[in-house]
């Protein structure tokens, strides 16, 4: 039985913000992979285009979700569903970091607009 305990959880670090990965291939996953993200107060991470559904759960804080260029402003409790070719942009207005938790199947890459290609190590 596979169980990653909070002190092998990987922590990978990209635009800013901190993903704290706890599903994955390498650590016994199959199909899904999951993590902690850590937004710091006022980021606006850059849109990035998704290959795979991710399930968005906001844990703790707020935050602005721009899906497709529609914005809305999602609190602690909050879950976004971010399907497969969708543009999304988070951003942190408030002055405290927000805590998520994203869960998505494995093979996750992203696509900045300039078409820079992001796989992910947390999501592979």
């Amino acid at each position: 039985m596979p169980i990653v305990r909070s002190s092998e959880a990987v922590v990978h670090e990209i635009h800013g913000a901190r993903f704290v990965s706890y599903a994955t291939p390498g650590s016994g996953s199959k199909e899904l992979c999951a993590w902690r993200g850590e937004i710091p107060a006022g980021l606006k991470a850059p849109a990035h285009t998704v290959s795979r559904e991710e399930i968005f759960h906001l844990l703790d804080g707020e935050l602005l979700i721009t899906l497709d260029g529609r914005t809305k402003r999602i609190a602690a409790g909050d879950t976004v569903i971010i399907n497969p070719g969708a543009t999304l942009t988070v951003e942190n207005p408030t002055d405290r970091t927000a805590y998520s938790w994203v869960t998505t199947s494995i093979g996750l890459e992203a696509r900045l607009a300039d078409g820079t290609r992001i796989v992910p190590p947390w999501a592979n």
